[in-house]
């Protein structure tokens, strides 16, 4: 895991204290204080498994006692039936902890094997794959993580890593020409300028304006091929909106060099894992 601790540790103390609140009314009147037992996580389909370590972080947090063994590590294909990791502790940790591990590590899961799939379907091609920022809230670096378990690129994490002018920019600011004039007296040099075109003729007036990337946006697939003709590598070209597992590969052909996908974030379905108790 590259994520630092202290990021982690907040999600998980605030879940926690969202699933707990001051006590656990079956297990703390249910099980002796000092009771251990054994555990394991097992995969229930097939899948690429991130967020291990979080789930286990979210043990240790509660027991200082815990201990565990990993049979898989983030980003490795899991198969229906695998146990993935093993471990003992304290039983009343075990199961106040259950939940909230497994809310983690079945979303993380369920966002790297979207994203896996999704880079599947363009390999061969030189497009690459990456997420956007419709991420759910406070949990967007752990997704934006999950992403490249699945084998995809990060796209920028949040407002201050470059300057994206969408279409509410540019009817805000004036036009394309407009404003990235604007933008390149005022901004750094490390600080990248994205346009959203929606049209041939908006992506000539990007490449005139000197934007570094642009996104061609809801296009179809023929109007895209034209558009990554004309930028001809004079700019990175990306394909946003409207792309789905079916015509992922379509749109990779164009030539683009990124597809941003929400999807891989904002819609996937959870991976099913489930704890259980060695009894």
């Amino acid at each position: 895991m590259i994520l630092p601790l202290i990021y982690v540790d907040d999600i998980i103390k605030r879940a926690l204290s969202e699933d707990i609140n001051y006590v656990d009314v079956a297990t703390d009147y249910l099980i002796p204080e000092n009771q251990r037992n054994r555990a394991y996580l097992v995969a229930k389909e097939d899948g690429v498994i991130c967020g291990l370590e979080i789930a286990m972080r979210v043990f240790t947090l509660l027991d200082d006692t815990f201990t565990f063994t990993l049979h898989f590590r983030d980003g490795d294909r899991v198969k229906k039936g695998d146990k993935i990791a093993e471990y003992e502790g304290k039983t009343v940790f075990l199961l106040k902890g259950e939940r909230t591990a497994l809310n983690l590590l079945q979303q993380l899961s369920g966002v790297a094997t979207a994203t896996a799939k999704a880079v599947d379907g363009v390999k061969g091609t030189k497009a690459q794959i990456t997420d956007t920022r419709k991420t759910v809230p406070t949990l967007r670096a752990l997704q934006k993580y999950a992403v490249t378990c699945g084998g995809g690129k990060n796209h920028r994490f949040n407002l201050s890593d470059a300057a994206m002018l969408k279409d509410n920019h540019i009817d805000a600011g004036g036009g394309i020409r407009n404003a990235v004039a604007a933008l390149k007296e005022k901004i750094g040099h490390t600080v990248k300028i994205e346009v959203e075109t929606r049209n041939l003729d908006e992506v000539r007036e990007a490449l005139e304006a000197g934007a570094d990337i642009i996104m061609l946006d809801n296009m179809s697939v023929e109007e895209m091929a034209d558009a990554v003709k004309l930028i001809d590598g004079r700019a990175l070209s990306e394909a946003s909106g409207g792309i789905t597992s079916e015509n992922v590969r379509a749109v990779a052909e164009t030539g683009v060099d990124i597809i941003s996908l929400g999807a891989i974030t904002h819609s996937v379905k959870a991976m099913d894992i489930s704890m259980k108790m060695v009894k």
